[in-house]
């Protein structure tokens, strides 16, 4: 019965065209595009752009050399991906930085974030690269049978194993390292003490690749192995721009976050402080409040005129309190009665 596998897996091979290089040499197989022959197997011009492609971005940077690859789908893909990012976890319910990062990227076609990841990508039309632990042919896991041939279509599988090959659980432990090495960078979204991700993570780390984390509730089992990575010295990212920062081109900075911005931030320091030593219910007169506020009566008055112009205070008499509106959500509160 061996025998008879055998000899299927070998006439598999010569079928898609594998041929066996030295140690370290990329061997492509499977190459779909518009110029393949008839049963199935790569133009001469397809394989040369598929190895072309994976060698710029593979072979060098694995430790341990691979031999052959398979590669299903557009070989132009890969050279798109390997400067963006790798997504793998399990999703909490409603995240979607997956799809918010997925324009392009390489990852596992596994349950969870992985095929958010690939589904995202291919919603843009975005390039995305399906590392699996099996032949390319042999579609894993089952319920995304789908959505690897989707993947095979727009973008491209990629395989150590010859086809018909079937996973286990080393091959999923190996094939992380392919993962890491396609990309710039790996995000870790969700991911607990013993997982995958984490493989995929050490492995961008030895490679001197970008490692970042999504932060999750600290009361979570399935952010506890992100939050042991981002306490090793992964960055800490929360959006798309954040990861573009990271691994992007030169310049192509995430914006600055901030709260939102309020009248009280645009007044001048002078009437800042002024403001600020207003009671939050009483009224007061000037002198009083160019005491609390230490600043003269004179310049106390011309502040207190000025932010009366702008709504802030209202005068009754001598004295002067803080408007209904600026005592709304938002106001810094300075003690008083």
């Amino acid at each position: 019965m061996q025998l008879v596998r055998q000899a299927e897996k070998t006439a598999r091979a010569r079928r898609w065209g594998i041929t066996v290089g030295a140690a370290g040499a990329l061997v492509l197989i499977g190459v779909v595009g518009s110029a393949q022959h008839s049963d199935g197997s790569p133009s001469e011009s397809e394989r040369r752009e598929a190895e072309s492609a994976l060698r710029l971005t593979t072979l060098g940077t694995l430790r341990a050399p691979v031999a052959t690859f398979a590669l299903e789908g557009r070989a132009a893909t890969v050279r798109r991906v390997e400067r963006d990012t790798v997504r793998d976890g399990v999703p909490g319910p409603g995240y979607d930085p997956a799809r918010d990062a997925a324009p392009a990227g390489s990852s596992g076609a596994a349950y969870g974030v992985d095929g958010a990841a690939h589904r995202g990508a291919l919603a843009v039309d975005g390039a995305t690269v399906g590392v699996l632990a099996c032949g390319v042919d042999v579609p894993y896991p089952r319920g995304h049978a789908g959505l690897i041939a989707k993947i095979a279509d727009q973008g491209v599988l990629v395989g150590e194993l010859p086809p018909g090959g079937h996973p286990t659980r080393s091959r999923f432990v190996l094939r992380n390292r392919v993962i890491a090495a396609l990309t710039r960078g790996t995000v870790v979204v969700e991911a607990e003490y013993r997982s995958g991700s984490l493989v995929t993570a050490r492995y961008a780390r030895q490679l001197g690749r970008a490692v970042m984390g999504v932060p999750g509730p600290v009361t979570s089992g399935l952010s506890a192995g992100v939050h042991e990575l981002l306490r090793d010295g992964a960055t800490l990212v929360t959006d798309a721009a954040e990861v573009a920062e990271l691994v992007g081109a030169i310049g192509e900075l995430a914006p600055e976050r901030r709260g939102p911005v309020v009248a009280r931030d645009l007044l001048d320091p002078a009437s800042s402080r002024v403001l600020e030593a207003l009671p939050a219910r009483a009224s007061v007169n000037a002198r009083h409040l160019a005491r609390d506020a230490c600043t003269g009566y004179e310049e106390v008055l011309a502040k207190l005129y000025e932010l009366q112009s702008l709504g802030f205070v209202e005068r009754h008499g001598e004295r002067w309190q803080l408007t209904r509106y600026s005592r709304g959500p938002g106001r810094t509160r300075r003690g008083g009665p």
